[in-house]
Protein backbone atom coordinates (compact mmCIF):
# COMPACT_ATOMS: atom_id res chain seq x y z
CA UNK A 1 0.00 0.00 0.00
CA UNK A 2 1.21 3.53 -0.78
CA UNK A 3 2.50 5.59 2.15
CA UNK A 4 -0.19 7.88 3.50
CA UNK A 5 0.93 11.32 4.63
CA UNK A 6 -0.83 13.03 7.55
CA UNK A 7 -0.49 16.38 9.35
CA UNK A 8 2.46 15.34 11.51
CA UNK A 9 4.46 14.34 8.43
CA UNK A 10 4.45 17.91 7.07
CA UNK A 11 7.14 19.76 8.99
CA UNK A 12 8.16 22.67 6.74
CA UNK A 13 6.83 26.25 6.60
CA UNK A 14 7.82 27.24 3.08
CA UNK A 15 4.48 28.90 2.31
CA UNK A 16 4.66 31.39 5.19
CA UNK A 17 5.92 34.16 2.90
CA UNK A 18 4.46 32.94 -0.39
CA UNK A 19 1.51 34.38 -2.30
CA UNK A 20 -0.74 31.82 -3.98
CA UNK A 21 -2.81 32.81 -7.01
CA UNK A 22 -5.81 30.56 -7.55
CA UNK A 23 -6.80 30.89 -11.20
CA UNK A 24 -10.51 30.24 -11.63
CA UNK A 25 -13.40 30.28 -9.17
CA UNK A 26 -15.58 27.34 -10.14
CA UNK A 27 -16.37 24.50 -7.76
CA UNK A 28 -12.72 23.58 -7.14
CA UNK A 29 -11.36 27.11 -7.34
CA UNK A 30 -13.82 28.51 -4.84
CA UNK A 31 -13.38 25.63 -2.39
CA UNK A 32 -9.60 25.51 -2.51
CA UNK A 33 -9.13 29.28 -2.42
CA UNK A 34 -11.38 29.64 0.62
CA UNK A 35 -9.76 26.74 2.47
CA UNK A 36 -6.24 28.10 1.99
CA UNK A 37 -7.38 31.64 2.83
CA UNK A 38 -9.14 30.49 6.01
CA UNK A 39 -5.97 28.60 6.97
CA UNK A 40 -4.17 31.96 6.79
CA UNK A 41 -2.24 31.46 3.57
CA UNK A 42 -1.82 34.54 1.39
CA UNK A 43 -4.28 33.93 -1.45
CA UNK A 44 -5.36 36.05 -4.40
CA UNK A 45 -7.94 34.80 -6.89
CA UNK A 46 -7.42 35.50 -10.59
CA UNK A 47 -10.58 35.74 -12.70
CA UNK A 48 -12.07 37.86 -15.46
CA UNK A 49 -12.53 41.43 -14.27
CA UNK A 50 -16.10 42.32 -13.24
CA UNK A 51 -17.50 38.91 -14.22
CA UNK A 52 -19.81 36.88 -11.93
CA UNK A 53 -16.85 35.12 -10.31
CA UNK A 54 -15.12 38.44 -9.63
CA UNK A 55 -18.09 39.58 -7.56
CA UNK A 56 -18.37 36.20 -5.82
CA UNK A 57 -14.73 36.38 -4.70
CA UNK A 58 -15.34 39.82 -3.26
CA UNK A 59 -18.46 38.62 -1.43
CA UNK A 60 -16.46 35.70 0.01
CA UNK A 61 -13.93 38.16 1.43
CA UNK A 62 -10.88 37.10 -0.60
CA UNK A 63 -8.48 39.26 -2.58
CA UNK A 64 -9.33 39.33 -6.28
CA UNK A 65 -7.45 40.43 -9.38
CA UNK A 66 -7.36 39.84 -13.10
CA UNK A 67 -5.56 36.67 -14.16
CA UNK A 68 -2.66 38.76 -15.46
CA UNK A 69 -2.26 40.74 -12.25
CA UNK A 70 -2.66 37.68 -10.01
CA UNK A 71 0.02 35.90 -12.04
CA UNK A 72 2.43 38.83 -11.59
CA UNK A 73 1.98 38.78 -7.81
CA UNK A 74 2.14 35.06 -7.21
CA UNK A 75 4.88 32.75 -6.02
CA UNK A 76 2.57 29.80 -6.71
CA UNK A 77 0.01 29.83 -9.55
CA UNK A 78 -2.65 27.20 -8.91
CA UNK A 79 -4.58 26.69 -12.17
CA UNK A 80 -8.14 25.46 -11.59
CA UNK A 81 -10.02 26.49 -14.73
CA UNK A 82 -11.52 23.78 -17.00
CA UNK A 83 -9.04 21.57 -18.88
CA UNK A 84 -10.13 22.82 -22.29
CA UNK A 85 -9.31 26.46 -21.46
CA UNK A 86 -6.04 26.06 -19.59
CA UNK A 87 -3.67 26.17 -22.57
CA UNK A 88 -4.99 29.46 -23.97
CA UNK A 89 -5.14 31.14 -20.57
CA UNK A 90 -1.65 29.94 -19.69
CA UNK A 91 -0.07 31.06 -22.95
CA UNK A 92 -1.84 34.43 -23.20
CA UNK A 93 -2.36 35.55 -19.61
CA UNK A 94 -0.21 33.56 -17.18
CA UNK A 95 3.16 32.76 -18.76
CA UNK A 96 3.94 36.32 -19.99
CA UNK A 97 3.31 37.65 -16.48
CA UNK A 98 4.63 35.03 -14.08
CA UNK A 99 7.81 35.44 -12.07
CA UNK A 100 10.85 33.56 -13.33
CA UNK A 101 10.89 31.32 -10.25
CA UNK A 102 7.13 30.98 -9.73
CA UNK A 103 5.66 27.54 -9.15
CA UNK A 104 2.92 26.17 -11.41
CA UNK A 105 0.31 24.08 -9.64
CA UNK A 106 -2.63 21.98 -10.85
CA UNK A 107 -5.34 19.71 -9.51
CA UNK A 108 -5.39 17.50 -12.61
CA UNK A 109 -2.52 16.52 -14.88
CA UNK A 110 -4.37 16.67 -18.22
CA UNK A 111 -2.62 19.68 -19.75
CA UNK A 112 0.83 18.65 -18.56
CA UNK A 113 0.62 14.99 -19.58
CA UNK A 114 -0.78 15.75 -23.03
CA UNK A 115 1.79 18.56 -23.46
CA UNK A 116 -0.77 21.28 -23.99
CA UNK A 117 1.05 23.32 -21.37
CA UNK A 118 4.84 23.09 -21.53
CA UNK A 119 6.27 24.93 -18.51
CA UNK A 120 9.59 26.70 -18.50
CA UNK A 121 12.47 24.49 -17.41
CA UNK A 122 13.31 26.75 -14.48
CA UNK A 123 10.03 26.45 -12.54
CA UNK A 124 8.60 23.92 -10.12
CA UNK A 125 5.48 22.13 -11.36
CA UNK A 126 3.31 20.44 -8.74
CA UNK A 127 -0.14 18.93 -8.35
CA UNK A 128 -2.55 18.83 -5.42
CA UNK A 129 -5.56 16.75 -6.46
CA UNK A 130 -8.39 16.27 -3.93
CA UNK A 131 -10.47 13.18 -4.60
CA UNK A 132 -13.80 14.91 -4.08
CA UNK A 133 -16.09 17.57 -5.59
CA UNK A 134 -15.30 21.08 -4.43
CA UNK A 135 -18.50 21.63 -2.47
CA UNK A 136 -17.86 18.51 -0.39
CA UNK A 137 -14.22 19.47 0.20
CA UNK A 138 -15.22 22.78 1.73
CA UNK A 139 -17.98 21.18 3.78
CA UNK A 140 -15.54 18.69 5.31
CA UNK A 141 -13.03 21.49 5.93
CA UNK A 142 -15.63 23.48 7.89
CA UNK A 143 -16.36 20.36 9.91
CA UNK A 144 -12.71 20.31 10.93
CA UNK A 145 -11.65 17.36 8.82
CA UNK A 146 -10.74 16.91 5.17
CA UNK A 147 -10.90 14.68 2.10
CA UNK A 148 -8.15 12.44 0.68
CA UNK A 149 -5.88 13.84 -2.00
CA UNK A 150 -3.03 12.97 -4.34
CA UNK A 151 0.13 15.04 -4.76
CA UNK A 152 2.61 14.82 -7.60
CA UNK A 153 5.75 16.58 -8.84
CA UNK A 154 6.47 17.15 -12.53
CA UNK A 155 9.45 19.48 -12.12
CA UNK A 156 11.45 20.14 -8.95
CA UNK A 157 13.92 22.91 -9.68
CA UNK A 158 14.00 24.44 -6.19
CA UNK A 159 14.27 21.17 -4.29
CA UNK A 160 11.19 22.31 -2.35
CA UNK A 161 8.41 21.29 -4.75
CA UNK A 162 7.10 18.44 -2.60
CA UNK A 163 7.10 20.61 0.51
CA UNK A 164 5.00 23.22 -1.31
CA UNK A 165 2.46 20.60 -2.44
CA UNK A 166 2.24 19.05 1.02
CA UNK A 167 1.87 22.41 2.79
CA UNK A 168 -0.96 23.36 0.44
CA UNK A 169 -2.56 19.99 1.18
CA UNK A 170 -2.18 20.52 4.92
CA UNK A 171 -3.74 24.00 4.73
CA UNK A 172 -6.79 22.48 3.02
CA UNK A 173 -6.96 19.69 5.64
CA UNK A 174 -6.28 16.96 3.08
CA UNK A 175 -3.53 15.58 5.30
CA UNK A 176 -6.09 15.07 8.06
CA UNK A 177 -7.75 12.46 5.87
CA UNK A 178 -4.55 11.32 4.15
CA UNK A 179 -2.47 12.27 1.14
CA UNK A 180 -0.72 9.86 -1.23
CA UNK A 181 2.13 10.61 -3.60
CA UNK A 182 1.74 9.68 -7.27
CA UNK A 183 2.98 10.84 -10.67
CA UNK A 184 1.19 13.26 -12.99
CA UNK A 185 0.65 10.36 -15.42
CA UNK A 186 -0.87 8.07 -12.78
CA UNK A 187 -3.33 10.71 -11.62
CA UNK A 188 -4.31 11.73 -15.15
CA UNK A 189 -4.80 8.28 -16.63
CA UNK A 190 -6.56 6.78 -13.60
CA UNK A 191 -8.83 9.79 -13.17
CA UNK A 192 -9.93 9.81 -16.81
CA UNK A 193 -10.41 6.05 -16.82
CA UNK A 194 -12.52 6.10 -13.65
CA UNK A 195 -14.74 8.84 -15.06
CA UNK A 196 -15.26 7.18 -18.42
CA UNK A 197 -15.40 3.47 -17.65
CA UNK A 198 -17.16 3.54 -14.29
CA UNK A 199 -18.39 6.78 -12.73
CA UNK A 200 -19.76 9.07 -15.44
CA UNK A 201 -19.83 6.60 -18.33
CA UNK A 202 -20.20 2.97 -17.32
CA UNK A 203 -22.50 3.49 -14.34
CA UNK A 204 -24.78 5.93 -16.16
CA UNK A 205 -25.07 3.61 -19.15
CA UNK A 206 -25.81 0.61 -16.92
CA UNK A 207 -28.59 2.52 -15.16
CA UNK A 208 -30.15 3.61 -18.45
CA UNK A 209 -30.03 0.09 -19.91
CA UNK A 210 -31.67 -1.33 -16.79
CA UNK A 211 -34.40 1.32 -16.93
CA UNK A 212 -34.99 0.73 -20.65
CA UNK A 213 -35.15 -3.05 -20.21
CA UNK A 214 -37.94 -2.80 -17.64
CA UNK A 215 -39.92 -0.15 -19.53
CA UNK A 216 -39.67 -2.01 -22.84
CA UNK A 217 -40.96 -5.13 -21.04
CA UNK A 218 -44.09 -3.22 -20.01
CA UNK A 219 -43.24 -2.20 -16.44
CA UNK A 220 -44.22 1.31 -15.27
CA UNK A 221 -41.47 3.85 -15.86
CA UNK A 222 -41.80 5.16 -12.30
CA UNK A 223 -41.13 1.70 -10.87
CA UNK A 224 -38.18 1.26 -13.21
CA UNK A 225 -36.74 4.57 -12.02
CA UNK A 226 -36.94 3.50 -8.39
CA UNK A 227 -35.32 0.12 -9.05
CA UNK A 228 -32.52 1.26 -11.35
CA UNK A 229 -31.64 4.79 -10.20
CA UNK A 230 -33.24 5.83 -6.92
CA UNK A 231 -32.01 2.80 -4.97
CA UNK A 232 -28.57 3.05 -6.57
CA UNK A 233 -27.60 5.82 -4.15
CA UNK A 234 -28.55 3.66 -1.17
CA UNK A 235 -26.42 0.80 -2.46
CA UNK A 236 -23.45 3.05 -3.26
CA UNK A 237 -23.63 4.53 0.25
CA UNK A 238 -23.39 1.03 1.72
CA UNK A 239 -20.43 0.12 -0.48
CA UNK A 240 -18.73 3.41 0.43
CA UNK A 241 -19.33 2.72 4.11
CA UNK A 242 -17.88 -0.78 4.22
CA UNK A 243 -17.25 -2.30 0.82
CA UNK A 244 -19.26 -4.97 -0.97
CA UNK A 245 -19.35 -7.06 2.21
CA UNK A 246 -21.25 -4.30 4.01
CA UNK A 247 -23.73 -4.08 1.13
CA UNK A 248 -24.35 -7.81 1.29
CA UNK A 249 -24.86 -7.67 5.05
CA UNK A 250 -27.71 -5.21 4.61
CA UNK A 251 -29.54 -6.46 1.51
CA UNK A 252 -31.62 -9.63 1.60
CA UNK A 253 -30.10 -13.06 1.03
CA UNK A 254 -32.14 -13.21 -2.17
CA UNK A 255 -30.60 -9.96 -3.41
CA UNK A 256 -27.11 -11.13 -2.51
CA UNK A 257 -27.50 -14.50 -4.25
CA UNK A 258 -29.08 -12.85 -7.30
CA UNK A 259 -26.19 -10.42 -7.51
CA UNK A 260 -23.63 -13.21 -7.57
CA UNK A 261 -25.59 -15.19 -10.17
CA UNK A 262 -26.51 -12.38 -12.54
CA UNK A 263 -23.91 -9.65 -12.12
CA UNK A 264 -21.30 -11.31 -14.33
CA UNK A 265 -23.98 -12.19 -16.89
CA UNK A 266 -24.70 -8.51 -17.38
CA UNK A 267 -21.15 -7.19 -16.98
CA UNK A 268 -19.10 -10.05 -18.36
CA UNK A 269 -15.41 -10.45 -19.25
CA UNK A 270 -16.02 -8.73 -22.60
CA UNK A 271 -16.76 -5.49 -20.69
CA UNK A 272 -13.38 -5.68 -19.01
CA UNK A 273 -11.75 -6.05 -22.43
CA UNK A 274 -13.53 -2.93 -23.65
CA UNK A 275 -12.40 -1.13 -20.51
CA UNK A 276 -8.83 -1.98 -21.47
CA UNK A 277 -9.47 -0.35 -24.85
CA UNK A 278 -10.74 2.78 -23.10
CA UNK A 279 -7.63 2.88 -20.93
CA UNK A 280 -5.40 2.44 -23.97
CA UNK A 281 -7.04 5.39 -25.73
CA UNK A 282 -6.46 7.50 -22.62
CA UNK A 283 -2.81 6.49 -22.32
CA UNK A 284 -1.96 6.98 -25.99
CA UNK A 285 -3.64 10.39 -26.18
CA UNK A 286 -6.46 9.43 -28.55
CA UNK A 287 -9.18 10.49 -26.12
CA UNK A 288 -7.47 13.80 -25.32
CA UNK A 289 -7.08 14.58 -29.02
CA UNK A 290 -10.74 13.75 -29.67
CA UNK A 291 -11.96 15.87 -26.75
CA UNK A 292 -9.76 18.88 -27.56
CA UNK A 293 -10.84 18.76 -31.20
CA UNK A 294 -14.46 19.03 -30.15
CA UNK A 295 -13.81 21.62 -27.44
CA UNK A 296 -11.46 23.92 -29.33
CA UNK A 297 -12.26 23.45 -33.02
CA UNK A 298 -15.94 22.47 -33.05
CA UNK A 299 -17.21 24.71 -30.23
CA UNK A 300 -18.19 21.59 -28.23
CA UNK A 301 -20.73 20.51 -30.86
CA UNK A 302 -20.52 16.82 -29.95
CA UNK A 303 -20.66 17.54 -26.23
CA UNK A 304 -23.78 19.64 -26.69
CA UNK A 305 -25.40 16.89 -28.77
CA UNK A 306 -24.63 14.29 -26.10
CA UNK A 307 -25.93 16.61 -23.38
CA UNK A 308 -29.17 17.29 -25.28
CA UNK A 309 -29.80 13.57 -25.86
CA UNK A 310 -29.18 12.83 -22.18
CA UNK A 311 -31.69 15.44 -21.06
CA UNK A 312 -34.31 13.99 -23.41
CA UNK A 313 -33.95 10.41 -22.14
CA UNK A 314 -37.13 9.15 -20.48
CA UNK A 315 -35.35 8.40 -17.20
CA UNK A 316 -34.50 12.10 -16.83
CA UNK A 317 -38.10 13.19 -17.30
CA UNK A 318 -39.53 10.51 -15.01
CA UNK A 319 -36.86 11.23 -12.41
CA UNK A 320 -37.61 14.95 -12.36
CA UNK A 321 -41.30 14.30 -11.75
CA UNK A 322 -40.56 11.89 -8.90
CA UNK A 323 -38.01 14.19 -7.27
CA UNK A 324 -40.51 17.08 -7.48
CA UNK A 325 -42.98 14.96 -5.51
CA UNK A 326 -40.41 14.40 -2.77
CA UNK A 327 -39.85 18.14 -2.43
CA UNK A 328 -43.54 18.93 -1.77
Amino acid sequence: MSNIIHDNDVKTNILDNKKIAVIGYGAQGRAQARMMHESRLDVVVGVRENGPSYKQVQEDGLKVATIEEASKQADIIHILIPDEHQQDVYEKQIEPNMKDDATLSFSHGFNIIYKRIQPKEGVDVIMVAPKCPGTEEYKRYKEGFGVPALVAIHQDVSGEAMSKALEMSKAMYFTKAGVMICTFAEETYEDLFGEQAVLCGGLAQLIKYGFETLVEAGYPAEFAYFECLHEMKLIVDLVYEGGFSRMNEVVSNTAEFGGYVSGSRVVGPEVKERMKEVLKDIENGKFAEEWMKDARKNNMKRLMEYRKAEKEHQIEKVGKNIRDLFEK
